[in-house]
């Protein structure tokens, strides 16, 4: 499974409506609206790269509103949701 985090510049005036049309793409989990230089933060989980390749420029990209993208790859995912789950097996 590949992760990647999108960042998204929007249409300040459309950035509900972009980030609701962006949720609404199958691979993509979340999408957070933020502060900063950007406007919303998608994450975008699939199988390989060539999804990846489809689903950022013939998914995000054409969603009316968007400016432009920028995708990060991840290598590897730490989280504490992960290693609680792991941990808590068996646990009552």
């Amino acid at each position: 499974m590949i992760t990647a985090i999108v960042f998204i510049k929007a249409d300040v005036d459309r950035i509900p409506e972009v980030a609701e049309k962006i949720a609404d793409i199958e691979a993509v989990s979340e999408v957070f609206s933020v502060t900063g230089k950007i406007d919303l933060i998608a994450l975008v989980r699939v199988r390989n790269h060539d999804d990846l390749a489809r689903v950022v420029p013939e998914g995000i990209n054409k969603v009316a509103g968007v400016r432009a993208t920028e995708t990060h790859v991840a290598f590897r995912t730490y989280s504490r949701h992960d290693l609680e789950a792991m941990f808590s097996i068996g646990m009552e």
